[in-house]
């Protein structure tokens, strides 16, 4: 049943006004009350260029006050918000803008010819720079919404083909943070440190939740180890989201530890080593897995902090904010299936691939993982990634953290690659400031995996190329090993 929610940035403009809403270092930054009052100049900017209730504003911009300013403002005309990928091409851009049609595209003076031309490839208007505002009072401020109503768009990476436009509502924001709330704590004085981008619903989610709870977000531009360490380590920071590349750069870029003041550190973005979960929790870090997808606004599955150390490689039980089920009996792997209050309604403009993504009411999540009898959740790996060489199931990600436990390896990508008589191959490729040869990895993967599991064949590469939210996108890697390997004698 449909019900208004009060705006978040007013409410708390009126509550909490010198509460501190986005803060960046030990600078100072806005209050909620300074917030309100920028976001609504901005919504009577976005008026006076043609923005009404229910059209996209488009935003091709970086991590910044900004960026959060416009989401705002944007809600407060009752318009809806579209963050866009800033490392796609101008072409891939061009091909989400004319899925959403936006009435105005927003950007920053670093983005801005990129905007200019995905936007003139779209065939719309020159890209307005941010901030942009009016000295008249022309948009009428709204300060409730339907729960019903979209709040935003947010494009998948298409790292299974064209990005899908993902409608998230105010009762899916609303519900994804109640049950993040509920399962890790709310404390008023909460810093959570935003370092993932705003692009990426793990970034954007983490504004949206700190106006909800009336607690503070810390922005950074971008994500740097050092940055982010030196954060952690002034004690004013409470929650950190990092993806799994992310946490490693951390501890690899010192030996400190990290002190107390951090309730959580949720890791996401698929599964995590079981090692690098052991190293980041001895350095000091209460490191908790988490499992989501932009369908869901973000965290689905999340370990509470008492449980991460004694299920250590699980993404935890299902947060109230959506039912899970695996297709398949316990303990044997299948299928993810999720739905609930913060599961999308389905896909901007796109009723064929709504249709296909949901059965009886159930979205058909494509990753694949398994229940323990205690309803504790493991991810195992996208159903696209999973490898059938000689009809055994392979699953990347167990392979990865075989590889990563070997010195030197500092990331790797494990694929599958074409074979006549087996079906696929295991392959994979490796970043190492050390020489990495198969001959010399394969006695430590024998002892982790069984032998149809071990790659056929290693490849050093100096990075592997990523989504913005520092996920690796495996079809890349296949191509390329693909190549490499082309001349690679078969054996199982």
């Amino acid at each position: 049943m449909s019900a208004m929610l009060p705006d978040w940035l007013t409410h708390r403009a009126r509550g909490l006004p010198r509460v501190t809403a986005i803060a960046a270092g030990r600078r100072r930054g806005l209050s909620y009350a300074a917030l309100y009052e920028y976001a609504v100049r901005q919504a009577h900017g976005l008026a006076a260029v043609g923005v009404g209730p229910g059209e996209r504003v488009a935003a091709i911009a970086g991590t910044s006050s900004d960026f959060v300013i416009a989401m705002h403002a944007t809600t407060l005309v009752d318009a809806i918000f579209v963050p866009l990928n800033v490392r796609l091409t101008a072409h891939e851009l061009a091909e989400q803008l004319r899925n959403a049609e936006p009435a105005v595209v927003l950007c920053d003076l670093h983005c801005e010819a990129l905007a200019v031309e995905a936007a003139a490839l779209a065939g719309l208007s020159k890209p307005f720079r941010m901030p942009l505002e009016t000295e008249e009072e022309k948009a009428q401020i709204v300060e409730a919404h339907d729960s019903e109503s979209c709040h935003s768009i947010v494009y998948t990476s298409g790292t299974a083909g064209h990005a899908k436009g993902v409608v998230l509502t105010y009762g899916n924001f609303w519900a994804s943070a109640s049950a993040s709330a509920l399962n890790l704590g709310l404390d008023p004085s909460d810093r959570w440190l935003a370092c993932l981008p705003l692009n990426h619903v793990g970034g954007l989610s983490i504004p949206i939740r700190s106006a909800i709870y009336g607690t503070t977000v810390e922005l950074h531009s971008r994500f740097e180890p050092d940055a982010v360490n030196r954060a952690v380590r002034s004690g004013d920071v409470t929650l950190l989201s990092v993806v799994p590349t992310m946490l490693r750069r951390m501890l690899n870029a010192d030996d400190l530890s990290f002190g107390s003041s951090l309730r959580a550190v949720l890791v996401g973005g698929g599964p995590v080593a079981p090692g690098l979960l052991e190293r980041a929790t001895e350095r000091g870090l209460p490191v908790v897995q988490t499992y989501g997808l932009t369908e869901a606004c973000s965290q689905v599955t999340t370990l509470a902090p008492s449980e991460a150390m004694s299920h250590l490689g699980s993404a935890g039980r299902a947060l109230l904010s959506a039912e899970v089920r695996v297709d398949a009996s316990v303990g044997e792997a299948g299928e993810i299936l999720i739905r609930g209050p913060a599961v999308t309604t389905g896909y901007f403009r796109n009723p064929e691939a709504t249709k296909a993504a949901f059965s009886d009411g159930w979205l058909q999540t494509g990753d694949i993982g398994f229940f323990d009898k205690d309803a504790f959740l493991t991810v195992l790996d996208r159903r696209d990634d999973v490898i059938i060489s000689g009809g055994e199931n392979v699953y990347p990600a167990e392979v990865e953290a075989a590889l990563l436990a070997y010195p030197g390896i500092e990331a790797a990508a494990v694929v599958g690659v074409s074979d006549d008589e087996w079906g696929q191959r295991v392959v994979a490729a490796v970043v190492s400031h050390l020489p990495v040869e198969l001959d010399r990895v394969e006695p430590l993967l024998r002892s982790r995996l069984a032998g149809y599991k071990i790659p056929v064949g290693i490849e050093r590469f100096d990075a592997l190329p990523t989504t913005s939210s520092g996920k690796v996108q495996r079809r890349f890697v296949r191509q390329q090993m693909a190549k490499r390997l082309a001349k690679l004698p078969s054996k199982q």
